[in-house]
This record gives structure tokens, sequence and C-alpha cells, in this order.
């Protein structure tokens, strides 16, 4: 749609580019091989005793983790930037989640008419 190149779009993203979210899952990824090899995560947890502990803690550490890299991302912009601009980015992440049921809550709907591509979309692209 627009001419900005992938390696122009890496350079200006203000939150997590491609190489931030890889290391952030590789992170989450491993969480649960920690957690196996650690079951108190190193004495921050109770350790589990069954299969449904090993998940309850596993869901605490990824919360943890989610907003340990919220907050860390934000601050970090904090002095890599401004604080307005971090606080700014916190809250776009916050909001996200509600601005895309907002954007694709009837994209299933498209999709079970075979439309892979809204309408709109497919009338600009022509008309270009």
């Amino acid at each position: 749609m627009n001419q900005a190149t992938h390696e122009y779009k890496e350079k200006v993203k203000v939150g997590f580019n491609l190489r931030r979210k890889v290391i952030l899952h590789a992170i989450w990824a491993a969480t649960p091989l920690v957690l196996a090899l650690s079951p108190s995560l190193f004495g921050i947890l109770t350790p589990h005793t069954d299969f449904n502990g090993f998940l309850q803690n596993l869901s605490r550490v990824w919360i943890g983790l989610a907003v340990g890299a919220l907050l860390f991302r934000t601050i970090h912009l904090f002095f890599l930037r401004d604080v307005m601009t971090g606080l700014v980015w916190f809250t776009k992440i916050l909001t996200d989640p509600f601005h895309d049921i907002m954007l694709y809550h009837r994209a299933p709907l498209y999709l079970l008419r075979g439309e892979l591509v809204e309408p709109k979309h497919q009338e600009h692209a022509q008309h270009a």
C-alpha cells in the first residue's frame, strides 16, 4: 500500500521491532523449560507439585514477563526519546486489543464469504 521499505519501518518503530520481538518470544518460549528445571523459579514461586501447578506457575511467569517487558520498554523510551513518548507507547500497547476488536470484528464474516481482503481495499487497489 505504501512505499516504505521493511528496513525503514524497522528503523522508525518506537516499540518492538522484529529483533526485539524475536528476543521477547525466545524468552517467552524458554520459560517452560526454565520452570521445569527450577520449579520454584529460583525461589520466586511456590514449587509446583503437579501439572496444574506447573501451568499456574507458567501463567504467572508469562504475565510477569509481559508486565516486565512493557515496563522495561516504556522506561527505556523515557531515556531514548522522552517521557511523553514512553507513556504514549504504553497507552497504545494497553489499548491495542480494544482497537483491534473494533477494526477486525467482522473479519471472520468476510473470510466465511471467501473474501480475503475487505471489499473497500479491493476497490482501492483496482483504482490505483
